[in-house]
């Protein structure tokens, strides 16, 4: 039978899986106290960084419906559990592993699919949410900019076309 603690404990991770958007497993090993603060600041206001235990948290995650590899359950694990803009979070994680290289990013999840140390960091090299939607929004912008000149040309090109066949035929008129 499991001890209330550790039930206690598995609920609360079962619970922070579910509740988060992405959730990032590293390896901590080496980092000291200063440094862990210093990591916990750079994920972002979305993100909570916890040390666990690897039992517990396999079975969280299995409750939780996520599939992980037993590989990332290896040596001293943290999680960042990310709720709001998982790029975030992914960059600060990869910018405080340049700086500190005992800071090993093992994998993940996002939005329930499993992802490698490799695919994090792409993630991490993706821009802001906010910066593709602004850059979506310009696209729109200059799309409907272009088809309201298109328009607009129609208009005043029939214009000068007529305007040109009166003087052609003014033209014409006046020579006879």
């Amino acid at each position: 039978m499991a001890r209330p603690d550790k039930a206690a404990a598995v609920a609360e991770l079962t619970d922070k899986f579910r509740s988060s958007n992405a959730a990032v497993l590293t390896e901590y090993r080496g980092l000291t106290v200063a440094q862990m603060k210093t990591l916990r600041r750079s994920l972002g206001e979305n993100a909570q960084y916890a040390v666990v235990k690897n039992t517990l948290t396999k079975i969280a995650a299995k409750e939780a419906g996520i599939a992980l590899e037993d590989q990332l359950f290896a040596g001293p694990t943290a999680v960042a559990f990310v709720t709001g803009d998982p790029v975030e979070s992914a960059k600060g994680l990869r910018d405080f592993a340049k700086d500190n290289p005992n800071l090993v990013i093992k994998g993940g999840v996002l939005d329930g699919k499993a992802l490698s140390a490799d695919e994090i960091k792409k993630l991490a090299d993706l821009e802001s949410r906010e910066v593709l939607l602004s850059k979506l929004a310009g696209a729109f912008k200059a799309k409907q900019s272009q088809a309201a000149s298109v328009f607009q040309a129609l208009p005043s090109k029939l214009v000068r076309t007529v305007d040109a066949l009166r003087a052609k035929q003014a033209e014409q008129g006046g020579a006879e």
